[in-house]
């Protein structure tokens, strides 16, 4: 369970987050919805120790988390919106720098790992491959790819369809619930109701950095009535 205390964060004498509270268990998915700029991805970037809260506490399993060393035990992964791979390596290599210079795995051991992925991910056959010669869609399952590799308890995932097309959006949706069905804890920031749609989930409306509304999408399904400003951003309307 990770349970997300109080958290705030300023830049400069902006609000960025004001008091956020949340909790995702093991096996679920938690979305950061909202327009641009209302604290979304500064929460995954606290929690993937991108940036420093002002207050508040994470605490995974019972425990405060230290981000510092959660992100040495590389207990937190991280899916960039714009994926941030390493243009002059190969695809492969993509996933092994980090396995090989972060995880102190061998050559060996890094590659083995990788070429699982690859092939989890229908990578394989482009192992050698510059990353100019992916598509979007490829180089998005590269980035989920080399996130897994590293075998984190938290997922975190920074707009992960806003390049995509509708096809593209529901794949990432299945593999993202897949990953939630293996045990792993994920957090999705985005505005992209499509892909709230294909997803089992629970939502938390943000603006101005604070959560205004959350429940299940489930019970936003059922009753949307209930939640009128959910229902209103789903709608378009907000």
């Amino acid at each position: 369970m990770l349970t997300i205390k109080n958290l705030s964060k300023k830049f400069q004498n902006k609000i960025v987050l004001n008091e956020i509270n949340l909790s995702v268990a093991k096996g679920e998915i938690a979305v950061l919805l909202g327009q641009s700029g209302v604290g979304k991805s500064t929460l995954l970037r606290v929690l993937s120790d991108l940036e420093t809260p002002d207050s508040g506490q994470i605490i995974l399993n019972g425990k405060v988390l230290n981000l510092n060393t959660a992100n040495q035990d590389h207990l937190v992964g991280m899916i960039f919106q714009h994926f941030n791979l390493f243009e002059h390596l190969t695809v492969e290599q993509n996933i092994t720098l980090a396995l090989t210079e972060v995880a102190h795995k061998t050559k060996v051991e890094a590659k083995k790992i990788a070429q699982t992925l690859l092939k989890q991910y229908g990578l394989d056959t482009f192992a050698n491959a510059s990353i100019n010669k992916l598509s979007g869609g490829q180089k998005q399952r590269l980035a989920i790819a080399r996130t897994l590799a590293l075998n984190p308890q938290i997922l975190c995932a920074d707009e992960p369809t806003s390049a995509l097309d509708p096809l593209l959006t529901n794949y990432v949706a299945q593999t993202l619930q897949e990953l939630a069905r293996q045990g792993l804890i994920v957090l999705i920031a985005s505005h992209d109701v499509a892909l709230v749609n294909a997803l089992d989930c629970t939502i938390y409306l943000m603006q101005q950095g604070s959560i205004v509304e959350a429940t299940t999408s489930k019970k936003l399904r059922e009753h949307p009535e209930n939640y009128p400003q959910l229902n209103a951003f789903m709608q378009g309307k907000n």
